[in-house]
């Protein structure tokens, strides 16, 4: 269930890393993104828990504050401890990146650390955000996982086959 303000985010693809060291956002989530952002810019920002990078649209940033309020209160219920200074920090931690009306855009050497990506991404649209996987760091992730793991892997193949041509 997305909590967040204008588009959850469905979709998958794959990218390798092409000339210039630019990725291409997939087709069905660039339009996404396009809509959230009134423009193109996609914003990249490290997942809270996972070996991944998130992304989103401009739009996205006006529910963090509700967020926030909605995952203290949860954690609160439950007896569990919750920093909502360091949640602030990881969510505006993020860069605004623009992207062509191809996709095509150049992920920062910053995020590319932070996410472990290198020679391609997978995009997983998720809910409130788009996933952005080093195929590796996916594999890893183990039960439950599955089908995002195929996607990427079979994506990845044809990607890659593409790319050999």
């Amino acid at each position: 269930m997305a909590t967040g303000a204008g588009t959850d985010f469905n979709g998958q693809g794959f990218s390798l890393r092409g000339e210039k060291c630019r990725f291409v956002l997939p087709v069905s989530l660039r339009k996404q993104v396009a809509a959230e952002s009134d423009g193109r810019i996609l914003c990249v920002g490290k997942h809270e828990r996972w070996d991944c990078l998130i992304g989103f649209g401009l739009s996205r940033i006006k529910s963090f504050a509700d967020q926030i309020d909605r995952e203290e209160e949860r954690a609160l219920r439950l007896g569990r401890d919750y920093d909502p200074e360091l949640r602030r920090m990881q969510l505006f931690a993020f860069t605004e990146i623009p992207f062509d009306a191809s996709g095509r855009f150049i992920l920062p050497d910053h995020l590319s650390k932070l996410g472990g990506i290198e020679g391609g991404v997978y995009f997983h649209g998720a809910g409130d955000f788009i996933h952005m996987w080093n195929p590796d760091l996916l594999a890893k992730m183990g039960a439950g996982w599955e089908s995002a793991q195929a996607y990427c892997e079979t994506t990845m193949a044809e990607a890659q086959a593409k790319a050999a041509k």
